[in-house]
């Protein structure tokens, strides 16, 4: 049984993933659970999103950060890749300010997901990168997002 199956079946699994959702929607972004659990929860459901809802929960995490925020998260992304010797498609170039945008950071990072699902969990996970609040905040709110639209009946398996 998928994890989504498994959100939208109930039980024990759900609880969590409610328990969850509501620490992120609660209180500040990066507050309220480890590192470790952001990465578990992200690394459970993002891989099984397809590309539309995972740029609408991107959006939506985006959209309870400033645009100073968003700046300053794609900024770090982009230094993250960069010190690995990675490359992230949408996270290249000049223009940070249009990830300011929520909409544009979204599809950055939807981009990114899509054409290579592992590599923001390289960058962004073990080794220290989740300390950085706006990482934790990125990430468990694509998780807690999607699983909110899946435990609402919003998204069709």
């Amino acid at each position: 049984m998928s994890i989504l199956q498994q959100l939208l079946g109930g039980g024990q699994q759900r609880q969590d993933y409610q328990d969850f959702v509501n620490r992120y929607e609660q209180g500040p972004p990066h507050e309220g659970y480890a590192d470790q659990e952001v990465l578990d929860r992200y690394q459970q459901v993002a891989p099984q999103l397809p590309p539309q809802t995972y740029q609408q929960a991107a959006q939506a995490a985006f959209e309870r950060m400033s645009p100073e925020e968003r700046g300053q998260f794609a900024q770090y992304v982009q230094q993250q890749a960069q010190q690995q010797g990675m490359s992230l498609p949408g996270f290249q170039g000049g223009n940070m300010g249009s990830h300011q945008d929520p909409g544009a950071l979204a599809q950055a990072m939807t981009q990114a997901h899509q054409q290579q699902p592992d590599l923001l969990q390289q960058v962004l996970g073990p080794g220290g990168a989740l300390s950085n609040p706006l990482a934790k905040a990125a990430l468990a709110g694509v998780a807690a997002m999607a699983a909110k639209r899946i435990m609402g009946g919003q998204m069709r398996l």
